[in-house]
Order: C-alpha cells, then sequence, then structure tokens
C-alpha cells in the first residue's frame, strides 16, 4: 500500500507536529491502523484516540494508494 501525502496535509503535519509533537509516523499508522474508519462525502477518515483527543486523516483510496488530503 502506497501512501501519498498532498501538500496541504504536509503542511498541516508540520504545524501539528509544532503544536501537539504529531509526526509523520503517527499519521501514517493512524491511516494503515484505524480504531475507525467513517465514510464521509466521498472521502474516508481514519481516526484513532491520542490522549483526550482524536486524530482524524482524511484521505482517498486510488488503486492501491491511500493519498492524505488533511488532518485534524
Amino acid at each position: 500500500m502506497q501512501i501519498v501525502w498532498s501538500k496541504h496535509a504536509e503542511e498541516r503535519q508540520q504545524q501539528w507536529q509544532q503544536r501537539f509533537n504529531i509526526t509523520r509516523e503517527e499519521i501514517e499508522a493512524t491511516l494503515l491502523n484505524p480504531q475507525q474508519i467513517v465514510i464521509e462525502d466521498d472521502v474516508l477518515v481514519a481516526q484513532s484516540k491520542r490522549g483526550e483527543g482524536l486524530l482524524r486523516v482524511v484521505f482517498v483510496e486510488i488503486g492501491n494508494t491511500k493519498r492524505i488530503l488533511t488532518l485534524y
């Protein structure tokens, strides 16, 4: 399974790394092994609990690729 990051997702990850120390590895782990996947409109949202919050990774699947659109 290939993971592709959008430019926006990369920028968001850098912001969240500075604010909450959320690494690329943690985001990709959530994407590959989420506690839950929610379908919202035309995208999928992989989510996992993180501390007292929730890490959500918005993505689409295209063939054998998961493309990360954004995260929060």
